[in-house]
């Protein structure tokens, strides 16, 4: 096995330091449950583990229930306070399934992804708990796919369901650490196409696959509830240095994640929606070549000209700089949810 990047080391001589001295100091291990999913088969359980002065404090991810309806506005919550964290690296965990106990430790970030093989959880929603050792439990709740779904819904977050600007650095910086994350803009018509497309087949899930930090979960899951986006997990990733480099590959995450969902649910038909902003057609069309067996189809929703100069500076898609790749399943285009709702519908069937 190679030697891990020296930014890796860097970083991990750093946390274990921070770890011992927060931990003299009485600070205690908690908690945070992610939204998780599986099948009859497996669980897969995502969470983290933290550092805090203050254990009573409320956790979680903000995904408190599809039905919840707030009756107070929500506090205003600039993003740059989810990255003042104090991750608790490779540390015991006990994860409870439907009253079995199982044990696993955090990664060297402070991330629980653990996958489960058989539990008695039957299709739907369900929690589970994680409870670190000497520390305080949170639950995390997890969707259980019937496998009678054959259909299926995978989307991007950054320019398809929410305005970020993303990917330019001083822009993204603004939108991630200063501005408050009620300012940041829903995508029309993309909330009710979601809702509609998943009303084709009881049970039938979406991701939310996305290159963002797990640490604005909590934000995206607040944003996803307020604006009627349906319920289901995030897919993010953890930014910083690898064992490989110093940051990862956003593209690779969405391959790797597009094929395990295949592997996990061989079943289902995914229609796939991401925005002509970035490299999502691309990597949705590479994914329809190689599994041209699990895709409906592809949506992409086109950003308009000063858009795409926010999104990568260049006033066009930069698909056109690209090899073209064959997608051999039908892919749908317009600017919004309203318009790729239209051309869903007559695709799928949908009167």
């Amino acid at each position: 096995m190679s030697r891990p990047h020296a930014a890796a080391l860097v970083e991990d001589a750093w946390n274990s330091r921070m770890n011992r001295v927060l931990a003299s100091r009485g600070w205690t291990p908690r908690a945070i449950g992610h939204t998780g999913y599986g099948s009859p088969d497996f669980v897969r359980i995502l969470g983290r583990l933290m550092l805090t002065r203050h254990p009573d404090d409320v956790t979680g991810t903000g995904d408190s229930g599809e039905d919840e309806v707030a009756l107070e506005p929500e506090p205003r919550v600039r993003g740059w306070r989810a990255f003042m964290t104090a991750q608790l690296m490779n540390a015991p965990v006990v994860i409870d399934v439907a009253g079995v106990e199982h044990e696993a430790y955090s990664d060297r970030s402070g991330y629980i992804d653990v996958t489960i093989d058989g539990h008695d959880l039957p299709p739907g929603w369900h929690e589970v708990t994680i409870t670190p050792v000497g520390g305080t439990p949170d639950t995390a709740t997890v969707m259980i796919v019937d496998p009678a779904v054959r259909f299926g819904l995978v989307s991007d977050i950054d320019d398809t369901i929410i305005t970020t600007s993303l990917p330019r650095p001083l822009l993204a910086a603004y939108n991630t650490f200063v501005l408050h994350e009620q300012a940041r803009h829903i995508v029309p018509g993309m909330a009710p196409m979601y809702r509609e497309l998943l009303e084709m087949q009881e049970g039938a899930p979406i991701f939310y696959l996305s290159t963002g930090a797990w640490n604005t979960a909590d934000t995206l899951n607040r944003f996803i509830r307020r604006h009627g986006y349906p319920r289901g997990p995030l897919l993010l990733t953890d930014w910083g240095p690898t064992n490989t480099g110093w940051f990862r590959s956003g593209q690779q995450h969405k391959r790797v994640n597009l094929h395990r969902l295949a592997r996990e649910f061989p079943q289902i038909h995914w229609v796939l929606i991401g925005d002509d902003g970035q490299h999502d057609p691309k990597i949705y069309g590479d994914f329809a070549r190689d599994r041209p067996d699990v895709v409906r189809a592809i949506g992409i929703r086109e950003l308009s000209t000063t858009q795409q100069v926010l999104s990568h500076g260049l006033p066009v898609s930069i698909e056109g700089f690209g090899p073209r790749v064959r997608k051999p399943v039908p892919v749908l285009r317009a600017p919004d949810g309203y318009g790729l709702l239209r051309q869903m519908r007559a695709l799928l069937g949908q009167v």
